[in-house]
C-alpha cells in the first residue's frame, strides 16, 4: 500500500444529462455534515480498486463501471492522520440510491453546481480532472 496512515478509494460517478452536460453524484455524510464523493477506507488485503467499487456500492446502492483513474488526493483527516484517496471516474450501469447510515442524501448535479456544493477544495479540484479524463 501507499505511504499514508490511512488509505482510501472511491469514485466520481458521472452521466450525461439530456442536454449533454456532465452531471456528477455528490453525497451528504451526516456524520461529518459534509458533501463529497463516495469513498471509504481500504480493508486489509483489499486493492484500491476493490475498495472503490465496494464503498461506492455500500454508500450509494449503485453498481459501477470503471473509467480512467483520476488524480490522487492527499490530506490530513479529522484525526490529523495522513490520508491518501485514489478515485476513478465511474459510470452507473445499474442500481438505485437508498439513504443509509453513512449517506443520507445523494444529488446528481451539473459540474459547476457540484463544485460549489462540495465541502472540500480537493473534491472541487477532482472535477477538473474528471472533465479532462472523460
Amino acid at each position: 500500500m501507499a505511504d499514508a496512515e490511512v488509505n482510501a478509494a472511491g469514485g466520481v460517478l458521472w452521466r450525461r444529462a439530456d442536454d449533454g452536460a456532465v452531471e456528477v453524484l455528490v453525497v451528504h455524510r451526516p456524520r461529518y455534515d459534509d458533501w463529497s464523493f463516495a469513498k471509504g477506507k481500504c480493508d486489509p488485503g483489499e486493492t484500491f480498486a476493490e475498495t472503490a467499487e465496494r464503498e461506492v456500492l455500500e454508500e450509494t446502492g449503485y453498481s459501477v463501471a470503471f473509467g480512467p483513474e483520476l488524480d490522487e488526493v492527499r490530506y490530513r483527516d479529522h484525526k490529523g492522520r495522513s490520508k491518501l484517496v485514489r478515485y476513478w471516474a465511474m459510470t452507473v450501469p445499474s442500481g438505485t440510491f437508498t439513504a443509509n447510515d453513512e449517506v443520507d442524501e445523494a444529488r446528481w448535479l451539473p459540474v459547476p453546481a457540484a463544485a460549489e456544493l462540495v465541502s472540500y477544495d480537493h473534491d472541487a479540484a477532482l472535477l477538473d480532472g474528471l472533465l479532462r479524463a472523460i
